[in-house]
């Protein structure tokens, strides 16, 4: 036998054993593979482009895995030989009690030291990583999943829009006060004026009607009155989706910033934080403060509106703006959703991690309430987060001064990349057949002076005759100013679409 004490090594180890192992990661791994690629056909044949970034944000991330896994498992004997003094080894514990293994850690105890991190703490290590990525994953996958369950239901309202009913009840030559609406009769109640009473409706709110028919029409109106012409046919229902497909690779993906805090939450379960007691409830609440604050945006554009007009033509007019929200960002309440769920990923992660290794009855649980509010918790914040807070966000963060890229379909913008395209290079062409006339006038002018009367005269161009491929047909030379005026108008006439402009959504 060789190597550790009771521990068998590959030299004596039947080589079918390790061939059998073999075969089997790496059937796991092509199987995986294979189901990788099957999504991502899926996702190319259904044009759906913001889940296959997300994808391969996930492929990325799996590597990224591979390397971290790598790079510990050549350096934990290394990792394992570094002792520093038992009065640094004995603070910040997670348990109460000190367990050493390992020939390194005898090592280091012959000095009077501890080993900085054994080699078993090291695989162990390794696993909780790799589970925590895995997770949140899952989780944020399984709560974007419930947010479009919920706004299946959207479907039927952006349809409704479409009706013979809905279009008398918003007619514009109906004249109502602001507090008549069905919006006014909703928002502008007594506690509206008042800052925390606002505040506390707001926050209960969330809970039994976090995004109403009402809310939906109004935001719905002022979105495309603030972006698009009147009367516009745009679908917001399919906007919206778009827009949250498009949040979703960016949630799933795991940045610099977010490892960073899961290494500060992996030092606050040492056991003298009792993180414990506090920790399962930070996700809670920041959803919670998430979510009122986005209720308070509605009621607060209601405000606004019936401070501006109290007379209300057709339908109450909401106007988009930045100022409604924090530091007038938006996409600020995007990042603190990915910190949210990510948070609530570790601790399922975590509470998964120390069951596994550890038992229910190891340091990590301070008994079974402990263990039952923490599952309640994760087990809140998820159907909270997926049914109720992440629809509404998807709906007020339209409500900003700009709108996102994906307000045009994939093939549409396409399309628009394509004519730009064309229109450049028929642009180029335009500009060095320019070049090649004055060219030839210069030579022409030469030809014809009394100093030059003796040579032959120079070949010249018939630009008359010159064809251009493309949508330009050709034209005379002479007027080459006016054609170039003309186009360049034209230019400008379809340069933006019915009130935004192309540039910035391409």
């Amino acid at each position: 036998m060789s190597g550790e004490a009771g521990l068998r090594s590959l030299e004596d180890t039947p080589t079918w054993a390790v061939a059998t192992v073999c075969f089997v990661l790496i059937s796991s791994s092509l199987l995986i593979e294979y189901v990788l690629l099957l999504l991502s056909k899926y996702f190319n044949k259904k044009r759906r482009k913001s889940l296959f970034q997300a994808l391969d944000k996930i492929k990325s991330e799996l590597i990224m895995l591979g390397f971290i896994s790598l790079l510990l498992t050549i350096s934990e004997r290394q990792i394992a030989k570094i002792c520093i003094p038992k009065s640094v080894g004995e603070t910040f514990l997670p348990c109460q009690r000190i367990t050493s293994d390992g020939e390194e850690a005898s090592k280091c105890a012959e000095q009077g030291k501890l080993s900085l991190l054994s080699r078993t703490g090291v695989r162990q290590l390794q696993f909780l990583i790799f589970v925590l990525a895995l997770f949140h994953v899952f989780s944020c996958f399984l709560t974007f999943s419930l947010g479009m369950a919920k706004m299946k239901r959207w479907k039927s309202w952006e349809a409704q829009t479409r009706t013979l009913e809905y279009q008398f009840s918003n007619d514009p030559r109906r004249i109502q006060l602001t507090h008549q609406t069905s919006f006014g009769r909703q928002h502008l109640q007594f506690w509206s004026e008042h800052r925390y009473l606002r505040l506390l409706a707001c926050f209960f709110r969330q809970f039994y009607k976090s995004v109403s028919k009402v809310d939906y029409f109004t935001l719905r109106h002022g979105f495309i009155m603030a972006h698009f012409a009147e009367g516009s046919h745009f679908d917001f229902q399919k906007y919206l989706k778009r827009v949250l497909e498009k949040d979703f690779g960016v949630v799933v993906g795991i940045s610099f910033w977010i490892w960073i805090f899961s290494v500060v939450f992996i030092f606050l379960n040492a056991h003298v934080f009792y993180s414990y007691f506090w920790l399962p409830f930070i996700p809670l609440v920041m959803l919670l403060i998430v979510g009122t604050k986005l209720q308070a945006i509605i009621t607060r554009m209601c405000l606004d509106t019936n401070d501006k007009s109290l007379i209300v033509l057709g339908t109450l007019l909401v106007r988009p703006s930045d100022h409604y929200f924090w530091f007038e960002r938006p996409k600020l309440l995007l990042h603190l959703m990915h910190f949210i769920l990510f948070q609530n990923s570790f601790q399922l992660a975590f509470f998964t991690w120390t069951w596994f290794k550890f038992g229910f009855s190891s340091c990590f649980h301070q008994g079974t309430v402990h263990i039952a509010i923490q599952l309640c918790m994760l087990l809140v914040v998820h159907i909270l987060c997926g049914y109720v807070t992440l629809p509404l966000y998807a709906l007020v963060t339209q409500m900003g001064t700009s709108m996102k890229k994906v307000v045009l379909p994939e093939e549409m913008v396409k399309g628009l990349k394509r004519w730009r395209a064309k229109a450049k290079k028929n642009l180029a062409r335009r500009n060095t057949s320019s070049t090649l006339h004055s060219l030839d006038a210069s030579i022409t002018s030469l030809d014809t002076s009394p100093s030059f009367n003796t040579l032959h005269r120079s070949p010249s161009v018939d630009l008359d005759n010159l064809s251009i491929d493309g949508d330009f047909v050709a034209v005379e030379v002479k007027n080459e100013d006016n054609v170039a005026g003309k186009r360049i108008e034209h230019h400008h006439k379809f340069g933006s679409f019915r009130g935004f402009d192309l540039s910035e959504a391409l």
